[in-house]
């Protein structure tokens, strides 16, 4: 072992960095007259959305809200969507939006950031949602903020106007390299059951793990990505290995944020909740740092200042 040795527990934490990216982000609260109703809007519209390789947006439900925490009183999730563009962000609200949460009974659909704050930028929903309307479609304004009542079948939708978009970071991970499935999946679900403690984030795999991490480019030229054969336990033999000859399985958690600061926080937590027995390294993705625009260093987030379970330097 080098001086740069880091384990936290018996789990080495390897020097390197997870590289993200620059995107844009918006956070949108979805309700209706019921939890039931309000969480099969949301998970509709942040369904197909794992990865902008193939999805052209990033989504997840960041937390559900009580009655108290929403406009209409009634009870809501929170939806957090990354794009590579704000155009890009608000074409894709605006088609999931208006193909997921209005066409879902009772719901209505706000803009979940303050369009005030320094950064955030509006871009247009409600007012394109409107023309659904065939002209039937009605508009109210209070304060600064203006809604459109759109008729449906069982009464109106309602939706904001305008939405926030900011200047967001996504593509944060971890990498688990443990003895088995068991272990790294046990030690993954430990890992993103902390990480959405963390508000601002989301995780946008299966519940929030990928097992198909990919790598830039391919050897077929139709393809900008394909499988991270380093990472393949079963391409040892016949690829160069990032992988131990223990290692018998790698996981992969995604961290998409509203800001820097959000993402590294969440990567921690899931730093000290991943470190369980079986667990023999936790490393990061990244691409030699030439193309994202963050290095999220592994070692600075174990060795922030904010008490955890002591780590072992060796």
């Amino acid at each position: 072992m080098t001086d740069k040795t880091l384990k936290i527990k018996s789990t080495e934490i390897v020097d390197t960095f997870a590289e993200a990216f620059k995107m844009w982000g918006t956070r949108v609260i979805v309700t209706a007259v019921s939890e039931k109703w309000a969480l099969a809007a949301a998970r509709s519209m942040t369904g197909f959305a794992t990865s902008v390789i193939g999805c052209k947006c990033e989504a997840g439900i960041e937390s559900l809200l009580s009655a108290e925490q929403t406009p209409d009183r009634r009870p809501g999730a929170a939806v957090l969507l990354f794009a590579m563009s704000k155009s890009a962000l608000g074409k894709r609200l605006v088609e999931r939006v208006g193909q997921c949460v209005m066409t879902c009974p009772t719901t209505a659909c706000f803009n979940g950031l303050d369009l005030d704050a320094a950064g955030v930028e509006a871009v247009p929903v409600g007012s394109r949602l409107r023309y659904f309307g065939d002209g039937f479609q009605a508009s109210k304004k209070l304060g600064a903020r203006r809604y459109w009542r759109v008729p449906v079948m069982d009464g109106e939708f309602l939706v904001e106007e305008d939405f926030g978009a900011r200047e967001a970071v996504g593509g944060g991970n971890l990498i688990l390299l443990a003895v088995n499935a068991d272990k790294a999946l046990a030690a993954a679900t430990a890992a993103t059951r902390a990480m959405r403690e963390t508000a601002d984030v989301i995780l946008p795999f299966p519940d929030g793990v990928v097992r198909s991490g990919s790598k830039v480019g391919s050897r077929y030229s139709s393809l900008s990505a394909s499988t991270n054969d380093a990472y393949c336990p079963t391409l040892k033999a016949v690829a160069a290995t990032a992988l131990s000859e223990e290692i018998d399985c790698a996981l992969e958690i995604v961290i998409d944020g509203l800001s820097e600061a959000a993402v590294k926080t969440a990567m921690r937590a899931g730093l000290f909740a991943a470190a369980k027995p079986g667990v023999r390294q936790i490393t990061a993705g990244n691409y030699g740092g030439g193309l994202g625009q963050y290095r999220l260093q592994l070692h600075d987030l174990a060795h922030a200042l904010t008490p955890e379970p002591a780590a072992e330097a060796n």
